[in-house]
């Protein structure tokens, strides 16, 4: 079964609008809910740090657990807010342990079903990655990216992407002292709960700027969810007016998805290249704040047949990153339903990256995953959404597992 059915019928049951969630507010979004039901400014400070405390660092989905609130406090809370998190209206296990995880954000009106959006965790032996949406649907229209196929909905909110590594937590028990829910994946050999965050999801970051960098100030706070800036990449095609406040205000680690070495080229692929060519790019990453070799741009180049895979670009890569602390990344492209473009072969990609290597980069060769599930870079489209109700029901029982969506 081909669990992204584009003609499948849409489910039937109406929305319901719930109470506002605190999850994923930052510290001035508790405040102004505090404020709300007239809790005094004097105190607010206090409550706000014993919010910050349970909501992000245990997870906590009552008020009611709340230990060191009072009461009545607690009642009030309970009255007008709640600790909802995204709805997993579907979750996708990769053969190669990759899961997609559909979420349902929390409907704004009356008539709205709530906006669906992907999320990926991705485990390795040596960590754990979760890549993030930043957007519904996508701005940029990349003819090699699935995602690229989907007309832009809206930006997320600070709290939708702050969310989906609350989701991922709280799927893989990884908040103190609480119980995983049922059917979640529990790690069990201490290296695979998240520990690094990539903005490589749906949409482009920093068409999002101020979602992106308040959610990534939650994410670092050290009182909460605690993730270095270290261990956040935000990847961008090439929002080069951005490039540079990027590093000022969010001090991340930063990924640039090149994919071509001549503006033509690039053009085609990336469509923004149009607006942003190749040099000014290249000039921006050249002035990254804090640009080292301990701190180095990681230039994704997906590897597409015939198309950008040459030796002579290989070289023309080498030589347009000069003088740049970089990495490059290789990435065998991953098909999806109706593209027109394929997979380098694997000589093609060992002879680009022999290349790259004698020039003195590091080109790993990243290692598809999730490409069974439509998890792979380049393949997030919440086509999910469309799934027929007996269908969603048959993922939500397992009965549908990455066998069964595999090509």
């Amino acid at each position: 079964m081909n669990l992204s059915v584009a003609d499948a019928a849409p489910l039937a049951a109406e929305p319901v609008v719930r109470r506002p969630s605190l999850a994923g507010r930052t510290r001035a979004g508790l405040d102004a809910a505090l404020a709300e039901i007239g809790v005094p400014e004097k105190e607010r400070r206090m409550r706000v740090g014993q919010l910050w405390n349970w909501i992000y660092h245990y997870g906590v989905r009552d008020f009611q657990e709340m230990t060191t609130i009072g009461k009545g406090l607690r009642a009030q809370l309970a009255e007008h807010f709640s600790l909802d998190l995204p709805e997993v209206t579907a979750e996708q296990v990769s053969s190669d342990g990759t899961r997609k995880w559909l979420l349902r954000m929390a409907p704004t009106g009356p008539r709205d079903r709530g906006a669906e959006i992907e999320c990926v965790y991705i485990p390795e032996v040596d960590r754990g990655t979760l890549c993030v949406s930043s957007q519904v649907g996508c701005t940029l229209t990349c003819t090699f990216c699935h995602t690229g196929t989907q007309r832009l909905v809206r930006n997320l909110t600070t709290e939708e992407i702050v969310t989906q590594l609350m989701v991922a937590r709280d799927r893989l028990g990884d908040f103190p002292n609480r119980s995983a829910p049922d059917g979640a994946f529990v790690p069990n050999d201490g290296g695979r709960f998240v520990s690094n965050i990539v903005f490589m999801g749906m949409g482009e970051p920093l068409y999002n700027f101020d979602g992106v960098r308040d959610a990534i100030g939650v994410i670092t706070d050290d009182q909460g969810l605690s993730l270095g800036r270290r261990r956040i990449t935000v990847s961008t095609s090439g929002v080069v007016p951005q490039i540079g406040p990027l590093g000022d205000e969010m001090g991340t680690m930063l990924a640039i998805s090149l994919h071509a070495v001549r503006d033509d080229l690039r053009n085609e692929l990336v469509p923004l290249n149009k607006k942003y060519p190749i040099k000014d790019l290249l000039d921006a990453c050249r002035n990254y704040p804090g640009l080292s070799n301990a701190k180095r741009i990681t230039f994704e180049y997906v590897m597409l047949k015939g198309v950008n895979d040459s030796d002579a670009e290989a070289r023309e890569l080498v030589r347009l990153l000069k003088g740049i602390p970089a990495k490059i990344n290789l990435i065998p492209f991953n098909p999806w339903p109706g593209t027109k473009y394929e997979c380098s072969d694997w000589e093609r990609i060992e002879r680009f990256s022999e290349i790259v290597f004698k020039a003195g980069y590091a080109s790993p060769v990243r290692t598809p995953r999730g490409r069974d599930i439509l998890a792979a870079c380049g393949q997030l489209k919440s086509e999910t959404e469309k799934l027929s109700a007996r269908a969603r029901l048959m993922l939500e029982q397992g009965e549908v597992d990455a066998a069964a969506a595999a090509h």
